[in-house]
C-alpha cells in the first residue's frame, strides 16, 4: 500500500481548549495532505456541571464542539463526553481516558495499514507534520510506532519559561542516559508526540486508561512489541504552560517547580544508569547462573520476591527468550523506579549531577559554558543561559536519534 492509499486519523483529547482551538484547527488546516480525518473527545468528569468552580469548564467545552462545528472544514468526528450526563462517571476519568476513547474510537473507523497520529489541543506543529509521519512510516514498514521529537518553545513569561526549561534539562539527561547505555526503553512520552499503525494499535489491546502518564505506560508496550521510532524530520512543539488538569506531566511539573520543588524531577546521576547498563549487560550470564547486580537488591525488594531470575528461567525456552523476558520485566517504569529509589541515597544535588554528568561525557559543554561552575545553582542562571544548556541537550539528543534512525 502506498501512502496515497493509507489514510491518516488524528486523536485530539479536549479539555478546557477553547482559547488554544483557532490555532490547532489553523494547524490542522495548513496541512500539505489531505488524506486524514480528525477525531476529536472533547470531555470532563460529570460531577463537574454541579461544582460552581468547575461549570465554567463544561460550558466552555461545549462551546469548544460548536466551534469545532463552526470552523473545521476537513472530516472530523466529535466524541462527546462534556454535556451534561456523558461526562466521565466515578474514577473512570482523565486525559488517559479521553486518549483511549478517541483512539479506540479511530481503531474501530480505520483500516490496518492507517496510522494514528496523537496530539493535544494546545500543541502546535508545521505544515509538513502530518505527511512526514506518513513517509516515515512508508520507509520503516517493520516499525510499530513513533515517539516524535519535542520542543518548547518559550514565551513571555519568565516564571514559564525558567519551569519549562528546568522541567526540560530533566527530561533530556534522562532520555540521553538511556540512549548513552543503549536501553530499550529511551523514549521520552509525550501524549501530544505519538504514532502508530493500526494494525499495531489492535494488536496490542490498545490503550490502557491511566488518569495520567497513559503515554508513559503506552510506550512501553510498544517497545515491547517491536521496533519503535524516535526520529522524525518534523517535531511538535508543546505548550509549555502552568496546569493542573492532569495529575502529573509537564504543567503539574511546572507549578511545582515554579514553587522551587524539584524532588519528583531530579537530574540523574550517570552512575545510576551505568548500574542499569550493568544489569542489563549481565542477562545472559544469568541464565545460566545467578550472580549479583547493581540492581538486585532493589528489585528483591521492589517485586518482593528473591529470585526473580530463576522464575524468569523457568518460562524462558532459550537464552534469547531469557534475556527478552529479563528486558521486558526490568522495563522502563521498573528503571524510573529505580533512578528515584537510588538518587536519593546518593545525597547529591541537581546541580552537582549536572555537572558530574557533563564533565564525563560533554566536557566542552563546560568549556563553551562558563557559568557552569562548581557550586552554581539553577535559580541563579539566566533563562537565556537556561536555553542555552536546553538547546545543547536536544542537539545531543537528535544526533542519537538520527544515527539510530534505520
Amino acid at each position: 500500500m502506498n501512502m496515497e492509499e493509507r489514510s491518516l486519523h488524528i486523536a485530539i483529547p479536549l479539555m478546557d481548549e477553547l482559547d488554544n482551538l483557532p490555532q490547532l484547527l489553523d494547524d490542522i488546516k495548513a496541512q500539505d495532505v489531505q488524506n486524514f480525518k480528525v477525531y476529536f473527545c472533547v470531555n470532563q468528569p460529570d460531577v463537574w456541571w454541579n461544582n460552581k468552580e468547575k461549570r465554567e469548564v463544561c460550558e466552555r467545552n461545549l462551546r469548544s464542539i460548536d466551534y469545532i462545528q463552526q470552523h473545521a472544514d476537513f472530516p472530523v468526528k466529535l466524541i462527546d463526553r462534556c454535556s451534561q450526563g456523558k461526562g466521565w462517571q466515578g474514577k473512570n476519568l482523565g486525559v488517559g481516558w479521553a486518549r483511549k476513547v478517541v483512539m479506540d474510537a479511530v481503531s474501530e473507523e480505520a483500516s490496518e495499514a492507517d496510522i494514528i497520529i496523537t496530539l493535544d489541543g494546545d500543541t502546535r506543529f508545521e505544515a509538513g507534520y502530518f505527511n512526514s509521519i506518513s513517509v516515515n512510516f512508508a520507509q520503516h514498514p517493520d516499525a510499530v510506532g513513533l515517539s516524535v521529537p519535542y520542543y518548547h518553545k518559550l514565551s513571555d513569561s519568565e516564571a514559564e519559561d525558567r519551569a519549562i526549561l528546568r522541567y526540560e534539562i530533566y527530561m533530556r539527561n534522562y532520555a540521553l542516559n538511556l540512549w548513552r547505555i543503549a536501553n530499550p526503553y529511551r523514549y521520552t512520552a509525550l501524549g501530544s508526540a505519538m504514532a502508530l499503525p493500526i494494525r499495531v494499535y489492535r494488536a496490542i489491546g490498545g490503550m490502557t486508561p491511566k488518569k495520567s502518564g497513559e503515554d508513559f505506560y503506552f510506550l512501553q508496550k510498544l517497545v515491547k512489541y517491536g521496533k519503535l521510532l524516535t526520529w522524525n524530520e518534523e517535531k511538535v512543539y508543546p505548550a509549555a504552560r502552568f496546569s493542573d488538569r492532569v495529575f502529573f506531566g509537564t504543567g503539574p511539573a511546572m507549578i511545582k517547580g515554579d514553587r522551587g520543588d524539584w524532588d519528583s524531577y531530579p537530574v540523574y546521576h550517570h552512575s545510576l544508569f551505568d548500574d542499569v547498563k550493568q544489569t542489563y549487560d549481565a542477562f545472559p550470564k544469568l541464565y545460566e547462573e545467578n550472580v549479583a547486580t547493581p540492581l538486585g537488591n532493589f528489585l528483591e525488594n521492589s517485586l518482593r520476591q528473591e529470585n526473580i531470575w530463576q522464575a524468569l528461567r523457568t518460562n524462558a525456552g532459550s537464552l534469547k527468550g531469557f534475556v527478552k523476558a529479563c528486558a521486558e520485566k526490568i522495563d522502563g517504569l521498573r528503571i524510573l523506579q529505580f533512578l528515584r529509589h537510588s538518587q536519593d541515597e546518593l545525597a547529591l544535588t541537581d546541580e552537582e549531577c549536572l555537572l558530574s554528568n557533563l564533565s564525563v561525557f560533554q566536557p566542552q559543554l563546560l568549556q563553551d559554558f562558563d557559568f557552569l561552575h562548581e557550586g552554581f545553582t539553577f535559580e541563579e542562571l539566566s533563562v537565556d543561559q537556561l536555553n542555552r544548556i536546553r538547546d545543547a541537550l536536544v542537539h545531543i539528543e537528535e544526533e542519537y536519534q538520527r544515527a539510530n534512525h534505520g
